[in-house]
């Protein structure tokens, strides 16, 4: 494993950095104290900063010693969730109903110590941008990043971004070409009918009985619409209707999410789902209010960017310590930027949660859940990871 001695020095040091943003999370484009920690932190290393984008984004602008005008981005997210944290030890969340259970407190850290060595070891000839991103936990601060002038502003050839993962070892990683996180998308359907008696239902339209058969009928888009080789996932996960046990409703709310790896796909579920519901809700002689709204597109890798990738993790840490990324159902608004240029997305261990001191909470150490805590053996990892990454993509020959 290759690690970079001054990172290793500096780890201590980074890792009390990222207990301070762990224990004053932030939520979506509200990370004012962490956007300040983060740009005092580059200041303090004589990083240039550049702050705003995104309302909350910072980027830090790091320029080798030599005339390329090439550049290359390294983005890490900054926002917690809105959950509450289980774990009690020292660095736990001070806010409640505020936690970094995603482990973005951890990919801030790893970009700040690449950051502080590159400060130091300006052995490049070009610019890397550290791109610290607001709101990718539904707020799609990627988006607004780049609706803002990220690109226009600090072009660059290529952009990279890395997630911990649970359950895969410390030391290793996981990488694929092409989609490796899915769309996430959400429908909202009003069933409206006429509200009656229970006792007495053929005086009403009761939208119950046509939300059951719509839940069904949607399934059936999935294994008789859609081709079985492409991925697609619909999951209604709310029902609202009625009060009373002796009130039939006049309304029924039904709510989800779909998941997809391709546009194509995507398009053929919303349109099937909106004649389903529409037609369904003829049949029962009511009204439907159909809403789909598409928010973060599918994170689909770039060929070349990924080999880069692959080949450069496995002289990092051997070849064997790096496996195939295993596309998820989950979404990541990486995607966005990759909609924009080349670039890649991978994964690096985050160990089985042995990792966490005293105190942490009952559950596993799992990404979204309130006994999480990121593991802090990655930073010398990731930050030597990060130098060497950007390095290597300025000394590589241009395509």
């Amino acid at each position: 494993m290759k690690l970079i001695d001054s990172i290793l020095a500096d780890a201590p040091g980074i890792a009390t950095l990222r207990r301070d943003i762990h224990a004053h999370p932030e939520l979506c484009f509200q990370e004012e104290r962490t956007a300040d920690l983060i740009a005092k932190a580059l200041n303090d290393w004589g990083i240039p900063v550049h702050r705003g984008l995104g309302k909350t984004g910072v980027v830090g602008i790091v320029k080798g010693r030599g005339n390329s005008p090439r550049a290359v981005g390294l983005r890490a997210d900054i926002d917690a969730l809105p959950m509450t944290e289980h774990n009690h030890f020292a660095h736990a969340s001070t806010y409640p109903g505020r936690m970094h259970a995603c482990g973005h407190d951890g990919h801030t850290a790893m970009l700040l110590a690449a950051a502080k060595h590159l400060a130091k070891n300006r052995d490049f000839d070009g610019t890397i941008y550290l791109v610290f991103q607001p709101a990718e936990e539904g707020g799609g601060g990627a988006r607004e990043m780049i609706k803002d002038g990220l690109f226009k502003q600090f072009p660059m050839e290529a952009i990279f971004g890395a997630h911990n993962w649970p359950g895969m070892a410390a030391g290793q990683f996981a990488v694929k070409s092409g989609p490796v996180f899915a769309s996430s998308n959400e429908f909202f359907i009003t069933l409206r009918g006429k509200g009656a008696h229970a006792a007495m239902p053929h005086l009403g339209l009761d939208p119950v009985p046509a939300a059951c058969q719509m839940v069904q009928a949607f399934q059936t888009i999935i294994t008789r619409n859609k081709r079985p080789i492409d991925a697609g996932v619909i999951s209604v996960t709310t029902i609202h209707a009625g009060e009373a046990t002796n009130v039939i409703p006049d309304a029924c709310v039904i709510e989800g999410t779909v998941r997809t790896f391709t546009l194509e796909t995507l398009d053929l579920i919303e349109r099937r789902m909106k004649q389903v519901a529409q037609s369904t809700a003829e049949a029962f002689e009511l009204s439907c209010d159909f809403r789909f709204k598409r928010n973060y597109p599918p994170t689909i890798n770039h060929e070349r960017e990924t080999g880069f990738v692959r080949e450069l993790l496995g002289e990092l840490v051997g070849p064997e310590q790096v496996q195939e990324f295993e596309p998820t159902m989950g979404a990541e608004d990486f995607s966005f930027y990759l909609q924009e240029i080349p670039g890649c997305y991978f994964l690096i261990g985050n160990g089985d949660g042995s990792h966490r001191v005293g105190g942490h909470g009952m559950g596993p150490c799992m990404l979204h859940n309130p006994s999480y805590d990121f593991n802090d053996e990655l930073i010398p990892l990731g930050g030597s990871m990060w130098v060497q990454l950007a390095q290597a993509w300025l000394s590589k020959p241009q395509a």
